[in-house]
C-alpha cells in the first residue's frame, strides 16, 4: 500500500479527482498530515466518513513509534525510534538551560539508518548502512521531540541540528524535502536558520547545496586539518580531500551567504597540538567560519582518549587570539550513550 505522505499536493489533488472527490480536499489532507501531524486517517474530522474510508483502503501512513526512552542526569532525553519496517534509529533532545530557565531547546535527528562512512571514533560508523530514512520519517522524529520538550520541560523545540545517525548529504532529496516539510507555514513552520546540517564533507554535495540557495546552516565535521590525519580517522577524506571541501565551502559561501562551522573534536595525543591548531586557524580564513571545539565521547570500539583540560584550553586560546570565532560544547547524555558520536541503537 502507498505512503500517503509521499504524494505531493499535486498528485493527490489528481487522485481525489480522479476517484470523485473535490481537488480542494487535498490541501486540507495535507494539513492533517504536515502541519497537525496527525498518523491516523481517522482523525481527519473535516473529511467525511466514506472519504476516511477510500483513502484507507488506498493508502497508509507509516508511523513512526518511540520504542524507548532514556534520560540522562543532566536532563538529555535519548529516544529509540521505530520506524515501519522494524530498524530503529535515535533522536536525541537537548535541553540548554541557564541561570535555570531554557535557553535553547534542541533536537538532534538521524538520516538513515545506520551509516555508509565509517568514521574511527563514530559509533554509527560502525554499523553498515540499511536504508536512507525518506522525509517523513525525519519530520517525524522532529515531531516526536517537540512532544517531549513540550511534555518535560513546556517550552517547543528551538533548534534541530542533523547529527544523528547517518551522513544526511547522502541522503540529499529527503533531507532537503524534511527541511521544506518542518520550515514550511504549512508544516511546522521553523524558520531554517534554525537547522544545522552536519556533514563529514562530501564535496559534491556541498555544492549542490549553493546552487539550491539553501538557507539553512551548514556544519563540516573537519577534527584534522591536514589530510594525512583526516585520511586516519575519516576514510572519506580519501576521496573528499581537504582542498576539494575548502574549494566546495568557498563555493556554498558564496552562493549563500551562510557562515560555515567547524566541529573540530580533541583527540588526545592525536590532533591537539598547537601545530594542528595552525592548521585548523589557516583552514578556517578559506571561508568565513567559526569553530565548536567537541568533547571526545568514548565508543567501545575504538580506543580515542579526550585531550586534557590545559591543552584544550591552549587550543581554543591560540585560535581565538587569532580571531577565530571559538566555542567549547560539552558533552550532553553522555551517560545514556546519548552525546554526540554515540548512537548506535543500542537498548
Amino acid at each position: 500500500m502507498q505512503d500517503i505522505r509521499k504524494l505531493t499536493t499535486i498528485q493527490l489533488k489528481d487522485w481525489l479527482t480522479q476517484h470523485g472527490e473535490q481537488g480542494f480536499r487535498a490541501k486540507q489532507i495535507q494539513e492533517w498530515l504536515w502541519k497537525k501531524s496527525v498518523l491516523s486517517f481517522d482523525q481527519m474530522t473535516n473529511l467525511s466518513l466514506p472519504m476516511r474510508e477510500l483513502l484507507k483502503t488506498h493508502f497508509e501512513i507509516r508511523p513512526l513509534m518511540v520504542d524507548q526512552e532514556q534520560r540522562s542526569s543532566d536532563g538529555t532525553i535519548k529516544s529509540s525510534f521505530r520506524l515501519f519496517d522494524g530498524n530503529l534509529v535515535e533522536g536525541v533532545l537537548i535541553p540548554a538551560l541557564r541561570n535555570d530557565d531554557v535557553d535553547r531547546m534542541t533536537a538532534c535527528v538521524s538520516s538513515q539508518v545506520g551509516c555508509s562512512l565509517t568514521c574511527k571514533f563514530c559509533a554509527t560508523g560502525y554499523m553498515d548502512r540499511k536504508r536512507n530514512l525518506d522525509a517523513a520519517e525525519i519530520y517525524d522524529q522532529v515531531v516526536a521531540i517537540d512532544r517531549q520538550a513540550k511534555e518535560n520541560y513546556d517550552v517547543p523545540l528551538s533548534n534541530i541540528v542533523y547529527m544523528g545517525m547517518g551522513e544526511p548529504l547522502l541522503n540529499y532529496k529527503n533531507v532537503l524535502e524534511s527541511v521544506d516539510r518542518i520550515t514550511s507555514p504549512d508544516g511546522l513552520g521553523m524558520s531554517p536558520k534554525r537547522i544545522t546540517v552536519s556533514t563529514a564533507g562530501i564535496a559534491k554535495m556541498i555544492r549542490q547545496l549553493g546552487d539550491d540557495a539553501v538557507k539553512f546552516n551548514l556544519a563540516l565535521s573537519l577534527h584534522a586539518a591536514n589530510d594525512q590525519k583526516r585520511d586516519q580517522i575519516m576514510p572519506i577524506n580519501e576521496s573528499n580531500t581537504l582542498q576539494a571541501l575548502g574549494d566546495a565551502l568557498s563555493y556554498f559561501y558564496k552562493k549563500t551567504g551562510t557562515r560555515i562551522t567547524f566541529e573540530y573534536i580533541l583527540f588526545y595525543n592525536f590532533n591537539d597540538t598547537l601545530q594542528d591548531a595552525t592548521e585548523l586557524w589557516k583552514f578556517t580564513k578559506r571561508v568565513p567560519a567559526k569553530v565548536n571545539i567537541i568533547e571526545y565521547n568514548p565508543i567501545a570500539e575504538a580506543n580515542f582518549k579526550n585531550t586534557d583540560p590545559q591543552t584544550l584550553d591552549k587550543f581554543a586560546g591560540f585560535l581565538d587570539g587569532k580571531g577565530v570565532t571559538v566555542n567549547v560544547r560539552r558533552s550532553r547524555g553522555k551517560d545514556i550513550d546519548a552525546a554526540c558520536g554515540q548512537l548506535a541503537g543500542k537498548k
